[in-house]
């Protein structure tokens, strides 16, 4: 009987755990502080992605003017970021991820590796993964 109760009681723990929607606190790669909250939602199957907090209240008003789709000279708060994410397995891919700092997409993969949210952008062969945490 014990033995079910835990597999009970720890399931939507797990479940959790590989779940990649919600709020997510970005990680400045060169100095490890903390750069936004970027909310991830599923709607229709595909995950998205979009910056809802910048705790750098300097940047608060930043526009993407390096951006060349949809995105040029919108505010980055409140922006999607990432783009048409397909669950394969545990990871999401074949959607796309902006880089409002310098305008550029790239393809994306996205998978929960110890509760926090790894993010890969990468182009051909060449790639940067980011960690990001649950808030």
């Amino acid at each position: 009987m014990r033995p079910l109760f835990l597999l009970l009681a720890v399931a939507p723990m797990l479940a959790m755990a590989q779940d990649i929607t919600g709020r997510w606190v970005t990680i400045d790669d060169n100095t490890g502080k903390r750069r936004s909250v970027v909310e991830i939602g599923i709607t229709n199957g595909k995950a998205h992605g979009r910056i809802v907090e910048i705790l750098d209240t300097a940047k608060v008003d930043k526009t993407c003017e390096a951006c060349t789709d949809d995105r040029k000279g919108r505010k980055v708060l409140g922006m999607e970021i990432i783009r048409d994410m397909v669950k394969d397995g545990d990871e999401w891919e074949d959607g796309t991820i902006l880089d409002p700092d310098n305008g550029k997409v790239y393809d994306c993969k996205l998978w929960v590796e110890d509760g926090q949210l790894q993010v890969r952008g990468y182009i051909a062969f060449f790639f940067r993964t980011q960690t990001w945490v649950r808030e």
